[in-house]
C-alpha cells in the first residue's frame, strides 16, 4: 500500500518524541507540521506519504499521539507529528500540557507549513478553523481523509465546503491511496523552499 519503486523520502527516520520545548531539534532547516483531530487519520496520512508502513503509529483509540514526534526526511528536512485534538483518550492533565507545547512549535524559523489532516466525513470544525489561524503566516494544506468511505457526491460536496474556508484542500485516503502524490507534492515543494 505504500510502497512504489522509488521513494520520494528515501532517508525517512524517526528523530524523537519531545515532551517540552528543550528537547526540540536544532532551530534549522526546514520542517512541517501534521496536525488534526485525534482519530482523522493523522498518522495514516504521515505513513502514506512517506511510504512507511509503521512510521508514525496509528491506533483505533483517539489520543495516541501525545508529544511532538520528529521525524527527519532528510539532512536539514523533519515532518512533526503533532497529537490530536478534540476528544482523546487522556487525562485531562495530559491534554492540557499540549497547547503550552504546540504553541512553542510556532515561533521556529524552521516551521514552514502546516498539513491538517480532517475526517472527511466531518468536515472542518470550528477547532480546525482554529488551528488554520493558529498557523496565520505560513501555508496550510488540508488533508479530507478517509475519502474512500464517502461516494463521489459526498466527496464533492466536502471539498467544495472546505474550498470556502481554505484554497489549499483536497480529497485524501490513505488506504485506497487517493491523493497521496499530490499531498507528497505540497510536502516536497514545501521541504525545499530554503
Amino acid at each position: 500500500m505504500y510502497t512504489t519503486a522509488v521513494s520520494r523520502f528515501p532517508d525517512v527516520r524517526f528523530m524523537i518524541s519531545a515532551a517540552a520545548p528543550a528537547q526540540f531539534p536544532e532551530d534549522a532547516g526546514v520542517e512541517v507540521a501534521f496536525a488534526g483531530r485525534s482519530n482523522a487519520g493523522k498518522s495514516s496520512a504521515i505513513n502514506a506519504i512517506t511510504q512507511r508502513r509503521a512510521l508514525a503509529r496509528t491506533s483505533k483509540t483517539p489520543g495516541r499521539t501525545q508529544l511532538l514526534n520528529f521525524f527527519e526526511l532528510g539532512a536539514g528536512r523533519r515532518i512533526v507529528d503533532l497529537p490530536g485534538y478534540g476528544y482523546a483518550d487522556v487525562p485531562d492533565r495530559e491534554r492540557r500540557k499540549w497547547a503550552p507545547l504546540i504553541d512553542s512549535l510556532r515561533p521556529r524559523d524552521s516551521l514552514r507549513g502546516l498539513f491538517l489532516i480532517v475526517d472527511s466525513r466531518r468536515g472542518l470544525s470550528s477547532a480546525d478553523e482554529e488551528l488554520i489561524s493558529w498557523a496565520q503566516g505560513m501555508p496550510v494544506h488540508v488533508l479530507l481523509a478517509k475519502a474512500d468511505k464517502l461516494n463521489r457526491k459526498e466527496g464533492a460536496e466536502v471539498l467544495r465546503a472546505a474550498s470556502r474556508v481554505i484554497a489549499s484542500v483536497q480529497l485524501f485516503s490513505a488506504h485506497a491511496g487517493t491523493g497521496v502524490d499530490e499531498a507528497q507534492r505540497v510536502l516536497q515543494s514545501w521541504l525545499a523552499d530554503s
